[in-house]
């Protein structure tokens, strides 16, 4: 943890790069108390805002991908072995998160990995039930991409709209504050936009059909 701390008081890219994929594999580490902070940063001129989401993403990228590969060729009975181990266990992993997070992906089929992103718990473990379903790599990293590039958005924007109002010590309280609330909302949006997206689809197929 020493070098994590140290990580995350000097911040730079590539700090924010490997910080990003410990978060995306299922070792416990909040997105908020790196992307937030490093966008506080960017407002003050010491970063590049573009970069940071960037950065941010292929971390986010890449943990994924290490879950992913990890789940397709050790199949579920080593991933849950591993979920109920001590290992796991201090992972803060249980059979219980994974079993909720093969639901969701069940449950919202491909496009889980990319609402997954959103979500607290789900979005750490989402890229496992990918891998254990075989989906396919290239359509799984897209989403993956796209959640996590619009997740990393959402906190850049909180983090650089905190550097206006509140001091640097009371950063991390303040994105605790926010930062459940945000996920829910933005999952909310997305979620509301496809089902418009969905309808206005169905309706013009509709109104061909009866052409």
């Amino acid at each position: 943890m020493n070098i994590i701390s140290t990580l995350l008081d000097n911040l730079n890219y590539g700090a924010i790069l490997f910080l990003m994929f410990i978060e995306s594999t299922f070792i416990p580490f909040p997105s908020e108390i790196v992307v937030a902070p490093a966008a506080y940063h960017a407002a003050a001129g010491e970063l590049n805002i573009v970069l940071v989401i960037l950065f941010a993403t292929i971390g986010a990228d890449l943990g994924a991908i290490a879950n992913y590969v990890l789940a397709y060729y050790l199949g579920r009975p080593i991933i849950y072995r591993f979920v109920e181990s001590r290992w796991g266990k201090l992972c803060m992993l249980s059979k219980e998160k994974m079993e909720r997070s093969e639901k969701y992906f069940a449950d919202h089929g491909a496009v889980a990995t990319l609402t997954g992103r959103m979500l607290p718990v789900i979005r750490q473990l989402i890229s496992l039930p990918a891998g254990l379903a075989k989906m396919n790599f290239w359509k799984f990293l897209l989403y993956t991409t796209i959640g996590a590039g619009c997740w990393n958005c959402v906190l850049a924007t909180l983090g650089w709209y905190l550097h206006a109002i509140v001091p640097e010590e009371q950063l991390n309280e303040k994105i605790n504050e926010y930062g459940n609330v945000i996920s829910w909302v933005t999952v909310s949006i997305f979620i509301a936009a496809v089902i418009i997206y969905l309808i206005v689809k169905y309706i013009r197929k509709k109104k061909q059909a009866t052409v």
